[in-house]
């Protein structure tokens, strides 16, 4: 769950928690609110953690270019590579 997954999911709980006046029978709409803004905090939280990390830089390696060989043979003829 990204960012804007956990932003989606304290905005529905705070929704439900303090705009609501529904009454379902068996559910407690505002500790279902109240979850579910405590769950999305834990993944703000999870997710600025995990961002904050440094990324460990591996220096590039260096390319070397090298001269292509060409082996041409004594008797004449090819290889049959085209070379």
């Amino acid at each position: 769950m990204g960012l804007g997954g956990c932003i989606i999911l304290i905005a529905v709980g705070a929704i439900l928690t303090f705009a609501t006046d529904w009454h379902m029978h068996g559910v407690n709409l505002t500790v279902v609110g109240v979850i579910l803004m405590a769950v999305g905090l834990i993944g703000v939280a999870t997710f600025s953690g995990i961002a904050r990390r440094r990324r460990v830089m591996v220096p590039p390696t260096p390319v070397v270019e090298e001269e292509p060989h060409h082996h041409h043979r004594v008797d004449g003829y090819s290889d049959g590579y085209g070379v």
